[in-house]
């Protein structure tokens, strides 16, 4: 099965450090949206939490009434995760699925439905256990990643096993009872690890050029951003589609 690759530990030889270093941009991105609906919410849970970092972020804007909670399968991500609760912050290692009599505020759900065999089930299994619910979804269906043939990389590096564009993403959310409120894209930044203490001079003086040409590749991307967002989607696959659903 393909939950096996989060629970065995195979998805950790590859992701470490369960993609801590992307939360801080996703609690802006997630901070943006609720302050367009001027949502505030008292509970909030996340799906597939992973280390829990967004919700410890997360956290850090909210109200001292607001509680949160993390269910995660691996127990990888969870024994991660753990250092991270405190009173209002708790984790757990279980399939929000099985869960019964619970609600929420706000439902998260991050860059998650690519992983799932069967997200359709998903969707309807959580769809009641929230008033709001926020999907982040990666759209790796471009014209760069069909022409690379980039698509079994993310398959076998990132544990992507379903493919989505803007239009497929909200189709499935309308397809499954949702009620799409609003969306906008995001775009992951240029994030590279923290300098390796040990390295030579020499050595940072490399891996700081090469992190400078990498940027300087992002540039056309956002070009073409600024005058067309659904073609510079459709073009790179940088871009990600954060949506708010009721």
């Amino acid at each position: 099965m393909f939950s096996d690759l989060y629970t065995t530990g195979e998805y950790v030889k590859h992701n470490p450090d369960w993609h801590v270093l992307e939360s801080p941009w996703k609690v802006e991105e997630i901070l943006r949206m609720l302050a367009r609906h001027n949502i505030a919410p008292r509970s909030i849970c996340e799906v597939g939490c992973g280390a829990g970092e967004i919700l410890k972020l997360l956290q850090e804007h909210m109200g001292d009434e607001c509680m949160l909670w993390g269910f995660e399968i691996s127990p990888y991500a969870f024994e991660l995760s753990q250092t991270r609760a405190n009173e209002r912050l708790q984790f757990k290692l279980a399939d929000i699925q099985e869960e019964r009599d619970v609600f929420y505020d706000l439902l998260l759900v991050m860059d998650v439905l690519e992983h799932m065999e069967d997200y359709f089930s998903l969707l309807r299994n959580i769809r009641t256990k929230s008033r709001y619910k926020l999907f982040h979804v990666p759209l790796d269906l471009s014209v760069r990643t069909i022409l690379r043939r980039h698509l079994l990389e993310v398959r076998e590096r990132f544990g992507h096993i379903h493919y989505f564009t803007k239009e497929l993403a909200i189709r499935v959310l309308h397809d499954t009872g949702y009620t799409v409120l609003d969306w906008f894209y995001t775009r992951e930044p240029v994030i590279f690890p923290p300098d390796d203490p040990s390295a030579t001079r020499g050595d940072l003086l490399m891996t700081h050029a090469r992190q400078s040409v990498w940027k300087m590749r992002k540039v056309p991307a956002k070009i073409v951003f600024a005058l067309d967002q659904d073609l510079a989607v459709r073009l790179s696959s940088d871009w990600r589609l954060l949506i708010l659903a009721a």
